[in-house]
């Protein structure tokens, strides 16, 4: 991977990434490694639901234990809810200042995103803000060509960017890439509760599944399929955006990294996987900007700002659009 070296403002601000109130050079890139508790935390969170996914295949075709039609509307309601929460909660509003939200908006977009299970919500944007600084280069926490541009290389590269940078997890500087929301308190609380969280969005649907159908069974199916399973579902399309996304697709926009559009993952992500559009303008609202781009994460942003509960929306500019488009 090539070096970045230090980083100029000129050169953020040019990209469109979010730049914090700390310079750079002040405070290092990472702070350390997690500590033995919370990368066991993270082991588990990456291999349960993991393993709760391959064993859905044999549990519903051999062994009966499918989700009923309850499970089934709870898991697509868990998923539109959670993949919003970090699609258009986590990312494009936290991260890249996409619209600013009323304060009832920001704090459910950011406990949205925490149902995820993908990570606490500074920490998240830490990560995040840190991967457009560096993309692609020396520094960028989970790039596919960490290991060079070989066969060998690049299926290194394209695992350890899905999911191998969570096994050898660094915290990325929450001081240095996430200063403005180490200083909210609506954010600081919902991070704190990080923990209670993730619990309630495997065992809300747990508590509506028993409820409705009055039995423990239906509990535990609805825990199973709307709480572990959807969770990794969504784990494995947000981690193929880092991975696939700087791979393989197409790159019609200029861009200082690999960033690709890659239109199979279009509707699972809600539009997040318009990536090269994204890297290319990284604060625009609207990542599926050409003609038939599903963007579900956008229309939900238009509609925030119709009831009023989003505004200052960076939608696309023509003219910006123009001048990042390859000829």
């Amino acid at each position: 991977m090539k070096k970045s070296g230090a980083v100029a403002s000129e050169d953020l601000r040019k990209s469109g990434d979010v730049v914090t109130t700390t310079p750079a050079t002040e405070k290092p890139l990472v702070e350390g490694k997690p500590s033995l508790a919370m990368q066991m935390a993270i082991w588990a969170f990456v291999a349960l639901p993991f393993v709760a996914l391959v064993m859905s295949v044999p549990l519903s075709m051999r062994w009966g234990f499918g989700p009923s039609l309850l499970d089934a509307g709870l898991a697509v309601g868990m998923y539109f809810v959670t993949c919003a929460g970090v699609g258009v909660g986590f990312h494009r509003y936290l991260t890249h200042k996409s619209f600013k939200a009323k304060r009832g908006l920001r704090i459910s977009l950011a406990v949205a995103g925490s149902m995820a299970a993908e990570g606490d919500t500074i920490q998240w944007v830490a990560d995040h803000r840190r991967h457009h600084r560096y993309a692609d280069v020396e520094g960028d926490p989970h790039s596919p060509w960490r290991f060079g541009e070989s066969l060998w290389g690049l299926l290194r590269g394209l695992w350890y960017a899905h999911v191998g940078w969570l096994l050898a997890r660094e915290l990325s500087n929450r001081e240095r890439f996430a200063a403005d929301l180490q200083r909210d308190n609506d954010i600081r609380l919902v991070t704190r509760l990080f923990p209670l969280i993730v619990v309630l969005s495997i065992g809300v649907p747990g508590l509506i599944g028993g409820v409705v159908t009055q039995s423990w069974h239906g509990a535990l199916t609805a825990m199973f399929w709307a709480g572990i399973v959807r969770i990794g579902v969504l784990h494995h399309v947000t981690w193929s955006i880092n991975s696939i996304c700087h791979v393989f697709g197409e790159r019609p926009f200029q861009t200082r990294d690999k960033a690709a559009n890659f239109w199979p993952l279009a509707l699972l992500s809600f539009g997040e996987s318009w990536h090269n559009s994204h890297h290319a303008d990284p604060t625009c609202a609207r990542h599926g900007v050409l003609k038939w781009q599903i963007d579900i994460n956008a229309l939900l942003i238009r509609l925030f700002e119709r009831l009023g509960w989003a505004t200052n929306v960076r939608w696309p500019n023509d003219a910006r659009g123009a001048s990042i488009r390859k000829d």
